[in-house]
């Protein structure tokens, strides 16, 4: 039996001995190949027969003999050149559709035999059987591609094998090329099975995350497993965490060269939606050889074989880069290995768009925040500051309205005075309300607040203001106490504030209903302020509880107030747990109804 190889510089590199984990490892591929080649040897008649199969790298390997125990620890394992065995092929006999013939005497002389060479003398005859003799079945799929070999040696006739013979050759290589294919689809299957799960739990990982770098740490540990690698390496372009954004493989340091040279592959591979393998055994489709020569010289520094070099992106703009590390020990990536890396980077990039984008909608609610923070604590500054001169401005314009020696100008002047310092007064009151609901540092310390007392004790509290009106009360209060768990004030200003606004809107002569309940929801009760005066048109409900908003009907802006009241209200129901609700029509009325939770 004889191997050939090219004697070229490079041969070496196929002999080397690596570790296959693909399809060929399997054990049921290599005994169904074993029955193939104890068939030649036992049925058709030849002291040894070899099966082999090629793999991605263009090497075949020995994977089953039957025969020569010499012929098995020489050759079973054994890899060779699939373009050397080709071009000795090319001065062959076709002695049918698979099966090859190489004479001795037609081997060229540029090659050596490796391998086992059988210790035989020829028989006397023109058609004897040589020891360098070659004779070799191609194992092919149905698309005619290369899968493998067989090769047998020495007959036991001692002769050249006639037509009977050479049928019985194709039947075996025509099985043992369905093992093969077999193996190989399944293999695929396999792969594709592996990879889709791969990207699944990649993309459920990322899914459940919402922030870059526990998105990122999360997916790692998916692709380790799921591409069965050494390690990663992972950088984002635009990421403030610097020790997230250089993550490597076991902590080894990535020069800045190296980082920046990424960057470019990553963006040239997102813009033709590509990835690239960039290994020491072979060339690729992007680099130049200085730059390919530059990450071989530090994958070996990194006892590195290949790494795969994938882009992560969304639409137009490629966000980070990924590169999966494998050694020596690990097989060539594949076309489905290297589909479904390029598909998680885009999957991984979505994601991290998305991480992004809520990031940053996080940071700007942050901002905004600190931002309303800020303006409470400067209305709260500004309020106090206002508040003791305009008390003082008060107090003396209450004691200039008694003095009897002002003139009637004096005594206009200072009536108009006080009028202005008392809407000042309550502008600030009611800024400093709007501060103290609105600081989410002041926590409520509730108490047992009977609602519909404090529904009476407001109604008392502006009867003065209803009877220059002409509005009447009426309360609609159960007999049992109906109570809220709250902070007495707030509540009893929540009331206050919709109240003062249904008698303020109210047509004189109008009625004003305040009433109380148990709520249809277990556990919650309803109150509600109905009035029968001016109405809210359906635009202004929408901004009824802004800041500093006022209504654009003229009768409503004709009366005094400082737009603070609903928003004021808003707050303290927010700040409750409740929720508030207007139904309102234009020259009809308005029903407020906030709903509390029922003290337990």
């Amino acid at each position: 039996m004889s191997v050939v190889e090219e004697t070229s510089s490079d041969s070496t590199t196929y002999r080397i001995h690596r570790v296959m984990a693909d399809a060929w490892s399997h054990t049921a591929l290599k005994d169904s190949l074993q029955v193939v080649a104890d068939g030649v040897v036992e049925v058709v008649g030849f002291g040894v027969a070899a099966v082999s199969v090629l793999h991605d790298t263009g090497e075949l390997e020995v994977v089953a003999l039957s025969g020569d125990d010499g012929a098995r620890d020489e050759l079973l394992g054994t890899f060779s050149p699939l373009s050397g065995l080709l071009e000795e092929l090319t001065v062959a006999e076709h002695w049918g559709p698979r099966l090859r013939f190489v004479p001795h005497e037609r081997l060229s002389q540029n090659v050596s035999t490796i391998g086992w060479v059988p210790d035989y003398e020829p028989v006397d005859d023109p058609d004897a059987w040589h020891p360098m003799d070659l004779l070799i079945a191609l194992i092919t799929d149905d698309a005619g591609e290369i899968r493998g070999s067989m090769s047998v040696d020495l007959p036991d006739d001692g002769m050249r094998p006639g037509p009977e013979r050479r049928r019985q050759l194709e039947t075996y290589a025509e099985q043992a090329a369905r093992a093969i294919v077999s193996a190989v689809e399944r293999a695929r299957l396999g792969e594709r099975v592996r990879l889709a799960d791969t990207a699944r739990k990649v993309v459920r990982e990322a899914a459940g995350e919402l922030s870059s770098g526990p998105l990122l740490d999360a997916a790692r540990q998916a692709v380790v497993d799921g591409f069965d690698i050494q390690g990663l390496w992972l950088r984002t372009f635009d990421d403030e965490d610097d020790e997230r954004q250089r993550a490597n493989r076991e902590g080894t340091p990535i020069p800045a060269a190296m980082l920046e040279m990424g960057d470019r592959i990553a963006r040239a591979c997102w813009e033709h939606q590509r990835a690239l393998m960039v290994s020491t055994r072979r060339e690729d489709w992007l680099l130049s050889p200085e730059e390919h020569q530059r990450i071989c010289d530090f994958l070996l520094a990194v006892h590195v074989t290949s790494i795969l070099v994938v882009p992560l992106g969304a639409g137009q703009e490629c966000l980070g880069v990924l590169a999966l590390a494998r050694d020596d020990t690990d097989p060539d990536w594949s076309d489905a290995e290297i589909a479904a890396a390029l598909e998680i980077g885009q999957d991984l990039g979505r994601a991290l768009l998305t991480a992004r984008l809520f990031e940053r909608e996080r940071k700007l609610v942050d901002e905004l925040q600190q931002l309303d923070a800020y303006k409470s604590r400067l209305i709260a500054t500004v309020s106090h500051e206002l508040k003791t001169p305009l008390s003082t401005v008060i107090g003396h314009v209450e004691l200039l309205d008694t003095d009897d020696e002002l003139s009637s100008r004096g005594q206009a002047s200072v009536q108009a005075i006080g009028r202005g310092a008392h809407r000042l007064h309550n502008l600030v009151n009611s800024l400093l309300m709007l501060a103290k609901v609105g600081d989410p540092h002041n926590v409520i310390e509730p108490v047992l607040v009977d609602i519909g007392r404090a529904l009476k004790e407001v109604a008392q509290l502006l009867e003065m203001q209803a009877d220059d009106r002409d509005v009447t009360f009426d309360l609609v209060t159960p007999q049992d106490a109906v109570v809220a768990h709250g902070d007495p004030y707030e509540l009893d200003q929540l009331v206050t504030n919709l109240a003062s606004n249904a008698v303020k809107y109210s047509g004189d002569g109008g009625r004003v209903e305040l009433g109380v309940e148990e709520g249809p929801a277990a556990g919650t009760l309803t109150m509600w302020v109905s009035d029968e005066g001016l109405g809210i048109s359906e635009s202004d409900q929408q901004q009824l509880f802004a800041e500093f908003f006022r209504s654009t009907n003229p009768q409503a802006l004709a009366q005094p107030g400082t737009g603070l009241g609903l928003t004021i209200v808003a707050r303290i129901v927010e700040r409750h747990h409740g929720r508030i609700e207007v139904d309102s029509e234009l020259g009809v009325g308005t029903t407020f109804r906030v709903t509390l939770p029922l003290a337990p």
